[in-house]
C-alpha cells in the first residue's frame, strides 16, 4: 500500500485510540502514570518517524510492519531511557506489542471496512480521522485530569525541631524544608505516602512503614534509632538517597524490609548506611538493592534471607564484621557488580560462617554472581549448608 503523509498520521493516531484507552484503565488500576506516558511516547515517536522517514517509502508492503515496528521499538526504548520513565520492562513491552497489533489490525481490516476508499486514498480516513484524533486528545486530557486530581496534597514541614512520633494517616507528600527535624520517629499508616528531605532523630524505629502500599522515602536521614533505622513490615516501599547512622547500636538494622513477598518489588537505591548489625536486610520479600554504600556493620552488610528474592547490584560494602553479602535460608539472590572490601573475621566464638566472607550463601540458598569485586576479605566467597553459587552474566528469574 502507498500511504500519503496525511494518511500515515491519521492512521497512526486513530489506531492509537484503543491502546490509549487501555493504558488509561491500566494506569488507574495500578495507580501508576507510566502506561499513559509510554503510549503517548509511542505515538509521538511514530509520528516523528512518519514525518522524517516513513513517508519517503513509495510503497509499504504488509510484511514491512515487522521491521518498521522493530525500529520504532528501539526508538521508544531509547526515549524511555533518556527521560528516565520508570516503566517495568515486560509490561511495557506487552503494551508496545498491543499497540503494534492494534495498528496492524486497524490498517489491514478495520480501516478498509470503515472507509471503502482507504487504500486508494493512501490511508486517509476523512471523518473517521477526526473522530479518532479527537478521541486521542480527549483521552489524554481525561487521563491527565484524573491523574492530577488524584495527586496527594503536599505538606511542607518547616525548618526546626518537631516532636514525634509523627503519624501519617492520609495520602500526602511530606516535604521537609532545609533543617526540618522530627524527634521520636515517623510512622506511615496510609497508602501512597511520600516523605522527602526530612531528618529523623531517635525513636524505637526511625521510620516505620507497616501494612501499606506505595510508600516512597526520598532523601531522608535517620540517626539514633533504638531498633531499626527504617522498619518495613508487610508493605511495599521505594527508598532512595537515604542516610542511616546506626553507629553505637550493634543489634539494630539500618533498613529492614520483611514479609512483603506478595506486594511486589521493594527498592533501596543510593543510600548510605553506617553501623548496626545489618545494613540492609530483607525477609520473605522481593527486593532490588542497588548503588548503596554500607560500612562498619557487625553482622552482615546486605542480607537477603528467609525465602527472599533479591537483586543486589552496584553496591559498595566496606569494613563489615563477619559477612559482607549474605544469601540465606532458601533465598534466591543475584549479586552483580558489587564491591566488598576488608570484611573482618568474627569466628573467635566458633562460628565458621563468620570468618570474614566477602559473599556467603547459606542454608539451601542459590546465589548467582557476576562481576563482583571481592578484595582483602579473609574468605572471598563461600557456600554452606546445601547452598550453591553460580557464575552467570544475567539473573536467573
Amino acid at each position: 500500500m502507498s500511504y500519503t503523509l496525511r494518511g500515515r498520521v491519521e492512521s497512526r493516531l486513530t489506531a492509537l485510540l484503543p491502546v490509549l484507552l487501555g493504558a488509561c484503565v491500566l494506569a488507574a488500576a495500578l495507580r501508576e502514570w507510566w502506561p499513559v506516558e509510554l503510549v503517548a511516547l509511542m505515538g509521538a515517536v511514530g509520528i516523528a518517524l512518519d514525518l522524517q522517514l516513513w513517508h519517503r517509502l513509495a510503497y509499504q508492503p504488509g510484511w514491512a510492519l515487522l521491521p518498521l515496528g522493530a525500529v520504532e521499538l528501539g526508538a521508544v526504548v531509547a526515549v524511555v531511557l533518556g527521560f528516565g520513565i520508570d516503566a517495568p520492562l515486560w509490561p511495557a513491552l506487552a503494551l508496545f506489542a498491543a499497540g503494534w497489533l492494534a495498528a496492524a489490525v486497524c490498517g489491514q481490516a478495520l480501516f478498509p471496512w470503515l472507509r471503502l476508499g482507504y487504500a486508494e486514498d493512501g490511508g486517509e480516513l476523512g471523518r473517521v480521522a477526526a473522530v479518532g484524533g479527537g478521541g486521542v486528545l480527549l483521552a489524554l486530557l481525561a487521563c491527565g485530569a484524573t491523574w492530577y486530581l488524584r495527586q496527594p496534597p503536599v505538606v511542607h514541614l518547616a525548618a526546626g525541631v518537631h516532636r514525634g512520633p509523627l503519624v501519617i494517616t492520609r495520602r500526602e507528600v511530606l516535604e521537609g524544608e532545609p533543617g526540618a527535624v522530627v524527634t521520636g520517629g515517623i510512622v506511615i499508616a496510609h497508602d501512597d505516602v511520600h516523605v522527602r528531605n526530612v531528618t529523623v532523630l531517635g525513636g524505637e524505629n526511625g521510620i516505620t512503614v507497616s501494612h501499606v502500599r506505595g510508600t516512597v522515602l526520598d532523601g531522608v536521614t535517620v540517626q539514633g534509632a533504638k531498633l531499626d533505622g527504617i522498619h518495613v513490615r508487610l508493605a511495599g516501599v521505594v527508598i532512595r538517597n537515604c542516610t542511616v547512622d546506626m553507629l553505637g547500636n550493634p543489634l539494630g538494622q539500618g533498613i529492614d524490609i520483611s514479609f512483603s513477598m506478595d506486594l511486589g518489588t521493594s527498592v533501596v537505591d543510593g543510600c548510605t548506611i553506617v553501623g548496626g548489625k545489618e545494613g540492609i536486610t530483607t525477609h520473605s520479600s522481593m527486593s532490588e538493592i542497588a548503588h548503596n554504600r554500607i560500612s562498619r556493620t557487625t553482622g552482615e552488610a546486605i542480607a537477603v534471607t528467609e525465602m527472599s528474592m533479591g537483586m543486589v547490584m552496584d553496591n559498595d560494602v566496606r569494613d563489615a564484621l563477619g559477612v559482607g553479602l549474605y544469601c540465606n535460608d532458601r533465598s534466591i539472590c543475584m549479586f552483580e557488580r558489587n564491591t566488598v572490601l576488608a570484611t573482618r573475621n568474627d569466628s573467635a566464638g566458633g562460628d565458621l560462617s563468620r570468618r570474614g566472607f566477602g559473599l556467603l550463601a547459606s542454608f539451601q540458598s542459590e546465589a548467582d554472581v557476576n562481576e563482583n569485586r571481592l578484595a582483602a576479605n579473609p574468605v572471598p566467597m563461600g557456600a554452606v549448608f546445601g547452598s550453591s553459587i553460580r557464575r552467570t552474566a544475567r539473573p536467573s528469574w
